[in-house]
């Protein structure tokens, strides 16, 4: 079932927009300075605790600062890291004996998948452009607001 919701709608839209403006290549030109990181930092932020969604912010707000393609990715590997540890003490605290050891397998698999994705990306990393990362998150971000946008995320 799909469900559409304002808040869905509006991260959709805004997610679309950052996608569009960085695939068009001419849209939104500009590098953003470091003294703009903290209002990057507070946008991410916003829209992570209101729907979730701050990786691809974060990702649309790093892209447009012109880091090296290692740069770009490890930052934003060690922020979702920082993100998802305060995440998982908050649920931890909430849902200690709630039936989790029956889930093991799953985070297991999780586990396993995100070492695979880090191995196998360090070294696809060597091999592609900076460009084409930039293309691939706006992609992403792409697909992920027509998710979205129609109700199927």
């Amino acid at each position: 079932m799909f469900v559409i919701t304002p808040v869905k709608l509006t991260i959709a839209v805004l997610m679309a927009f950052f996608a569009y403006a960085e695939l068009s290549h001419t849209f939104f030109k500009i590098n953003f300075e470091r003294r703009f990181l903290p209002l990057g930092g507070l946008i991410s932020g916003f829209f992570g605790g209101l729907s979730g969604h701050q990786g691809a912010f974060r990702a649309a707000f790093l892209v447009r600062l012109g880091l090296p393609k290692e740069a770009f990715v490890a930052t934003g590997v060690l922020l979702a890291c920082i993100v998802d540890l305060s995440r998982l003490t908050v649920y931890a605290a909430h849902y200690i004996g709630a039936g989790l050891e029956e889930n093991i397998p799953v985070v297991a698999a999780g586990i396993a998948a995100a070492f695979t994705g880090s191995f196998l990306g360090a070294r696809l990393l060597r091999k592609v452009t900076y460009r084409t990362i930039q293309n691939s998150v706006a992609g992403l971000m792409m697909m992920i607001a027509i998710g979205l946008g129609i109700g199927l995320l």
